[in-house]
C-alpha cells in the first residue's frame, strides 16, 4: 500500500487593523478567526497542518514600532499551549508560526511543532532575516540559531523553512540531507517584486532536494501601513516539482492535498542528486566572499 499523507495549509487576512486596539486583543482576534478553519482541517482528516508566518496577528514589520515587542511570547508558550488539545483531538500535526520571545530584548521569527498526541516536539528560528523598505526584520527578530533541524512527527519527518528563507537553497539543501520529507514554507509576502519567484524557487527545492513543499501565504492587505496586498496562493508541490492544490489570491480558505510519499524514493533513485554531490569541492561557499 502507498504511505499516503494528507496535509494542509491555511491561509488568511489578518482581522483586525486597528492601531487604536491593545496588541493582546489583536492577537487574540487573529486565533479565534483560525480555529473554525482548524477544526475543519482535523473533521477532514488532515494528519499535517501547517499555518501561515506570524499567525496569530498582523505582519507588523512593515513598521518599526516597539509596542509590537509585547506580540512576542515563549515557545513553546500560550499559543501552542491552546493548540496542543486541538491536535490530540485530531491527531493532527500542527506548525504553529510564531513571535518568539527567548528573554528580555532577544526575539525570533519561529515555528513550532505539534506532535499529533499534543507534545510539543521542537521549533525552527527563522535564520535568514530581510531588512528593506515595508519589511523591517531586523528591528524586531533575531537571526535564527538553530540551525535546521526536522522534526520526526507521527506521520513523518518534516522541516520547516520562513517566508525569505525560501530564497536561500543552502538551508533547503540541509533540510533535505537532515531527513525531510515535507518541507513547509509559512510566509507573508506582497504582490510585486518576488511574486513571479512564489512558483518558481519552492518547486526548484522540492526537485533539487527529492521533497514535498507546503507553501503559506497570507491574503488581503493590512492598514495602516498597506506595503501591498498579500496574494495567497499557498499551494503543496511534489518532488518533481509539480504543483499540487492550490489556493486562491484572495481567500481565506484551507488547502488539503494528498502527498504520497513513496515518490520520495522514486525520484531519488531517478535524481542521484545526493549520491553526486561534491561538498569536498563547495568550501568557498561558507566563505564570507565579496
Amino acid at each position: 500500500m502507498p504511505r499516503v499523507i494528507t496535509s494542509g495549509l491555511i491561509q488568511c487576512a489578518n482581522p483586525v487593523n486597528d492601531e487604536s486596539r491593545p496588541v493582546s486583543e489583536i492577537q487574540s482576534a487573529a486565533l479565534e478567526k483560525h480555529l473554525p478553519f482548524i477544526h475543519e482541517a482535523g473533521k477532514q482528516g488532515v494528519q499535517i497542518l501547517c499555518l501561515q508566518e506570524i499567525f496569530n496577528g498582523p505582519y507588523f514589520c512593515s513598521s518599526q514600532d516597539k509596542r509590537w515587542y509585547d506580540a512576542a511570547e515563549p515557545v513553546p508558550g500560550p499559543t501552542v499551549a491552546k493548540l496542543q488539545p486541538i491536535a490530540a483531538k485530531y491527531g493532527m500535526v500542527i506548525v504553529v508560526p510564531v513571535y518568539e520571545r527567548e528573554m528580555a530584548g532577544v526575539y525570533y521569527n519561529t515555528a513550532a511543532v505539534i506532535d499529533a498526541d499534543g507534545s510539543y516536539l521542537g521549533k525552527y528560528r527563522k535564520n535568514h532575516i530581510p531588512h528593506t523598505s515595508g519589511f523591517w526584520e531586523k528591528y524586531f527578530f533575531k537571526p535564527g540559531n538553530l540551525g535546521y533541524p526536522v522534526f520526526s512527527t507521527r506521520y513523518g519527518t518534516i522541516g520547516v523553512y520562513i517566508c525569505y528563507d525560501r530564497h536561500f537553497p543552502e538551508g533547503a539543501r540541509i533540510l533535505g540531507l537532515n531527513g525531510a520529507e515535507i518541507v513547509y514554507n509559512p510566509s507573508a509576502t506582497v504582490a510585486g517584486l518576488s511574486q513571479y519567484l512564489w512558483k518558481l524557487e519552492q518547486p526548484a527545492h522540492a526537485v533539487a532536494n527529492g521533497y514535498f513543499m507546503g507553501c503559506i501565504n497570507r491574503v488581503g492587505t493590512e492598514p495602516p501601513w498597506n506595503i501591498g496586498r498579500f496574494y495567497g496562493s499557498s499551494y503543496f508541490v511534489d518532488p518533481r516539482g509539480q504543483l499540487l492544490a492550490c489556493g486562491s489570491e484572495d481567500k481565506d480558505e484551507l488547502v488539503v492535498s494528498q502527498l504520497n510519499m513513496d515518490m520520495i524514493e522514486e525520484v531519488r533513485r531517478t535524481w542521484q542528486f545526493f549520491r553526486d554531490r561534491r561538498p569536498d569541492s563547495y568550501d568557498a561557499m561558507v566563505k564570507q566572499l565579496p
